[in-house]
């Protein structure tokens, strides 16, 4: 009896002891979430207010009386059709090469044997190393000899295949079985329709992955087209709202943050509709 009860309170302070450890797991990812929320909520609430209540000391977080100005005047004084179509076929471009460019060459490292393949995944590795300011010049020196300044191809030319987009789909791919793929070669299947009919459907979270992030900072972006496009037709949206907020006397706040609304919630549409490919697909790279 006395055995029995002890391990009843044993039992009982365990699970008591488990709880609490939940408790605090779920504290700790509420604090971290607010942490990490407060500045989107700030830009959106930022966004609803007038400039002067934005300077307001002491701040506050919600607008006294909100307001659409902001969003009134990026729609309509500013060229946003334009700008945001400049976004998205530069983004659009640049991301669905890299799924392109990225995998194939991805596949090629992995499941191709070829002379040199070692020597060209060292390659790509010390590419991955390299600084982008380091190419920066040098690479805005290519695109000015070959006439390509302030133009949509001069600013999708250069990233249309990344090297780090190269490692993420050779990892990945490499986790694939080879006997599907030997079996498809024994078929007559060439590596070209393996690559389509075989490799592409079962890389498709690391391809998710893979075109979030390269969506991501494409679409954010704001050195290489400040430099590139040269003429307002060519602005992408971060560049435009840089350039347009900055008043005569001061930086005008309340059309800054209504701009930056605008250009997050494509990304957040992105991510909420490829997430969990997005999850599984750095998981099964061993990026963690």
């Amino acid at each position: 009896m006395t055995a029995a009860v002890s391990r009843a309170r044993g039992g009982h302070r365990a699970r008591r002891s488990g709880g609490n450890r939940v408790w605090a797991v779920y504290t700790a990812l509420a604090i971290a979430l607010a942490v990490a929320g407060s500045p989107f909520a700030w830009m959106l609430s930022g966004s609803f207010k007038t400039d002067a209540e934005i300077r307001r000391i002491p701040p506050t977080w919600l607008p006294d009386q909100a307001t659409l100005d902001n969003y009134r005047e990026l729609f309509e004084r500013l060229d946003f059709p334009r700008y945001f179509a400049n976004s998205l076929i530069v983004t659009g471009a640049v991301t669905a090469g890299n799924l392109v460019f990225c995998s194939m060459l991805g596949y090629a490292l992995a499941k191709i044997d070829f002379p040199g393949r070692q020597a060209l995944f060292a390659l790509v590795m010390a590419a991955l190393m390299v600084p982008g300011a380091v190419t920066f010049v040098p690479l805005f020196v290519l695109i000015s000899n070959l006439g390509l300044v302030d133009t949509h191809l001069g600013m999708i030319l250069p990233f249309l295949a990344g090297p780090f987009g190269v490692f993420l789909m050779r990892q990945y791919i490499s986790g694939l079985p080879d006997e599907v793929i030997d079996a498809a070669r024994v078929d007559g299947a060439g590596e070209l329709r393996i690559f389509a009919r075989i490799v592409v459907p079962l890389a498709r979270p690391a391809l998710a992955a893979l075109g979030i992030l390269t969506f991501l900072s494409t679409w954010n972006s704001f050195l290489w087209p400040l430099v590139v496009a040269q003429s307002e037709e060519r602005y992408t949206l971060p560049v435009a709202l840089a350039l347009y907020s900055i008043g005569q006397n001061q930086t005008r706040f309340g059309l800054l943050l209504a701009g930056a609304v605008v250009v997050v919630v494509p990304v957040l549409v992105v991510f909420v509709a490829l997430q969990r490919f997005f999850v599984q697909g750095i998981a099964m790279t061993g990026l963690k």
